[in-house]
């Protein structure tokens, strides 16, 4: 059975390397004002963190519309997929796995399509459709792939540590984080996604502070694999690994750059943090 992994533009993976794994993106719409913009295709990670850096305006976010996850699932039943399965930001936060869904019912009766909430955002979703494809080049069908990616989206944990809660209330996408507005100005926030929401974490005056925060959520966590870590443009990125290299080997740290999507809500110099922690 040749099962295909789908996702979308929200999982930060180099598009060389999915293009490498085969595994599919569908993009995110990307918005300044007026001018709008589909992620990867007419706006790079280069090009966003430039306009964000010299637009007067925040950016907004836009869910793939239904259409667009139907044409790429038709595609690759066309290409001699007999299943798809799609991995999508999390729910909560977005619109873009309902699409995947109404997408799906399209192909009832023509393709299986399973459509699995990540739960999480970035390189949290990434490695569940990294792991997702190792699985489906060993051979397994669909259910084997969705129990196993279920698995790990639920015993995945992601942190962030951010400049500033301006993005994320400017986008709506605070959620349990909402506390910590009252001193947005004279802290270092840190957030993690747990249930697909964004929640708080944290609360340090500096950024040292924070990345060390972050450190000591991995030193404290059972048994981590898979370990990974996303960052906006920091300049500090080098250090932070540094730090976590005393922890866990950091030849084993797969290191990849926030993206549009998650870059709209988080905001410049986000650094994240995550892993697979069993109980």
């Amino acid at each position: 059975m040749v099962v295909r992994i789908v996702t979308d533009s929200a999982c930060d993976l180099p598009q060389a390397r999915a293009d490498a794994l085969g595994i599919e993106i569908v993009p995110l719409t990307i918005r300044f004002g007026d001018e709008e913009f589909v992620d990867r295709v007419e706006l790079t990670n280069e090009e966003f963190w430039r306009k964000v850096a010299t637009s007067p305006l925040l950016p907004e976010t836009a869910a793939p519309s239904p259409g667009a996850f139907e044409e790429r699932f038709r595609s690759l039943a066309n290409a001699g997929a007999d299943a798809i399965l799609c991995i999508n930001l999390s729910s909560r936060l977005s619109g873009t796995m309902q699409s995947a869904q109404i997408a799906a019912k399209g192909l009832e009766g023509e393709l299986p399509v399973r459509v699995i909430d990540s739960l999480s955002v970035s390189m949290g979703l990434g490695n569940q459709c990294i792991a997702a494809q190792a699985l489906a080049a060993g051979g397994a069908d669909l259910e084997t792939l969705a129990a196993a990616v279920e698995d790990r989206a639920a015993h995945t944990r992601l942190f962030g540590a951010l400049d500033t809660l301006e993005h994320l209330k400017r986008g709506g996408r605070i959620g349990g984080a909402q506390a910590m507005l009252g001193s947005v100005l004279s802290i270092k926030p840190i957030i993690e996604i747990r249930d697909g929401i964004v929640v708080e974490a944290g609360k340090v005056r500096t950024r040292s502070k924070s990345l060390v925060h972050l450190a000591d959520k991995l030193k404290a966590a059972k048994d981590p694999s898979g370990v990974f870590v996303f960052h906006a443009q920091a300049p500090d990125v080098e250090e932070f690994l540094d730090q976590l290299g005393t922890i866990v080997p950091r030849n084993e740290i797969e290191v990849g750059n926030i993206g549009p999507v998650i870059g709209t809500h988080g905001g410049p110099r986000t650094m994240g943090l995550g892993w697979v922690e069993r109980d």
